[in-house]
Order: structure tokens, then sequence, then C-alpha cells
């Protein structure tokens, strides 16, 4: 767990844990404003799977108090053609709360679990819309490697 003085007025102290099934409801919410859609059953079925697989995954969440207000995912991935590396699956920072050092701090989160699990490389993916999150990374010390395209079959398609 780290805890930190979040330079917010009020309840200043931003905390950042591992993600809990007490926190799905929060999560799920943060969810929607990245643009997806996943209910509050498929994240507490997701969060029990992460149970067996925290080796390779991990979660956390930023709180300010007993308000979730962020969430990251990061998972080693192992290819036959490059070394192992994290690979930040997604984070988001709730409306209004953004601008507060929320982000880097879930980042760092994610960067140090990395490191601790042998990694020596962090990639972070984002859609080409975000522009303003391609900022927030670029501004973490992130630099941009490639451009790709994503395609997906869906079954019985």
């Amino acid at each position: 767990m780290f805890i930190m003085n979040a330079g917010l007025s009020g309840d200043s102290t931003l905390i950042v844990r591992p993600m809990e099934r007490r926190d799905a409801r929060e999560v799920t919410c943060l969810i929607e404003q990245l643009g997806y859609e996943r209910s509050q059953d498929e994240v507490l079925c997701w969060l029990e799977a992460l149970g067996s697989v925290t080796e390779r995954q991990a979660a956390f969440v930023a709180c300010l108090g007993e308000e979730v207000v962020g969430w990251i995912e990061v998972s080693i991935e192992r290819r036959l053609q490059s070394d192992p590396f994290a690979l930040i699956g997604g984070l988001v920072v709730k409306d209004g709360a953004r601008g507060r050092g929320i982000g880097r701090r879930l980042c760092a989160t994610a960067e140090e679990w990395g490191w601790s699990h042998g990694v020596s490389k962090v990639r972070v993916t984002s859609r080409s819309t975000r522009v303003d999150a391609h900022r927030f990374y670029a501004k973490d010390g992130y630099e941009p490697v490639k451009v790709s395209q994503v395609f997906e079959k869906r079954r019985g398609e």
C-alpha cells in the first residue's frame, strides 16, 4: 500500500492499494468513464479470477478517504519475439480528480510492480483518439515506439 499527501483540500490522503471485491461498484463506474461496458458482476468475476494469477497480473485502486478515484491494471506479457514486459492494460482517474498526480502515482505503482517481477520495460497502449492520455504518458516519461491497428474476430462471425 502507498500513502501520500495528494495536495488536495479536505481529505488529502491518497492511498494506492490492491483492488478488492468491495471496489467493484466504483471500478465499474470508472470503466464506463473510459467508454467501456462491464457489469459489476463481470468486474467481480474478473477480480475472483485475478486471485489465482497474481504473479502475472495485478490491479490497484487510488482512494481519497474511502472513495475510489482511479484504478490501474498491469500484467506481465511474455512474447516469443521479445523480452518480457509489463503492460498497463487500463488506467483511469475519475472526472474531477484529474490533474492531481493520481494517475502518476498509479503508473508508478504499476511500474514498481513490474520491476519487482523482473521486467525491464513497462508498456502502455492508448487509443488514437485519447490525445490527453497521450500527453499524460509522454509527460510521465513514456515514449511512443510504434503505431498499430487492432483487429479482432468474434466467435461465430
